[in-house]
Order: structure tokens, then sequence, then C-alpha cells
């Protein structure tokens, strides 16, 4: 069974890094949610307004969203019980990091598309 990763901040433009993560990891073969508020449907995937509305268990998640919206995700994400996080260059501040250590979230701050190197994006 593959690995399910939420994309939070994904974006349906294709410059962004919430659009080139989304593809990034379906091309190595995770199962993704696209999470966005403002979208219902990104690169063919449906677009979720959080990981709270995703039916199925989520393994990990990526944020590419600003600090602000970063520290308010962290309760759904605990919520869901999603135990690692990456947070990405700007939405590894320290409130998030702290909000996420009051939680018992694991977090990885680094680029997660790095994570991902060897394809082009």
């Amino acid at each position: 069974m593959a690995k399910s990763v939420a994309v939070i901040g994904a974006s349906s433009d294709r410059r962004k890094f919430g659009n080139k993560a989304l593809r990034a990891y379906a091309q190595q073969g995770y199962k993704v949610y696209a999470i966005n508020p403002h979208e219902t449907s990104i690169e063919g995937f449906t677009a979720f307004a959080s990981v709270l509305e995703v039916p199925e268990p989520i393994d990990m998640a990526t944020l590419y969203v600003q600090p602000e919206v970063a520290v308010r995700v962290m309760d759904e994400l605990a919520a869901k019980k999603i135990g690692e996080v990456w947070l990405n260059p700007g939405a590894d501040e320290p409130e998030v990091v702290a909000r996420a250590n009051e939680l018992g979230i694991k977090t990885i701050q680094a680029c997660s598309l790095m994570a991902l190197a060897g394809q082009r994006y």
C-alpha cells in the first residue's frame, strides 16, 4: 500500500511549490491529497478544504503555506493523527515548530521536494 501525503497549500499554479510537490509525490507513487480551501480540483486530484475532510488516514503532510496558516492547521493535523509533518521553507517559523511540539507532531524542517530529488519538476 502506497504511503499517503497531504500537500497543504496545494496550488493549481504549476509555478508554485505546492503544485510541484503534489506532482512530485504522485510521480513517486504516493497517494496524494490536495489541501486548499479555495480549489475543488488540482492536477486531477480532488482538493479538500482541510485534512479533516479526507475520508482515509493520512501518513504525512507537507506544508506550503504561510506560518500563520501553518500554526492554525497544526490542530487539524493532530486531530487527523498525522504523525509526520514537513515544514518547508517559509512554513518553518519557531511558532509553528512550537505548536507542533506541543501537539506531539514530529516535524522535519526541510524542503520535501529536495527529499524527492532525482526527478525534474
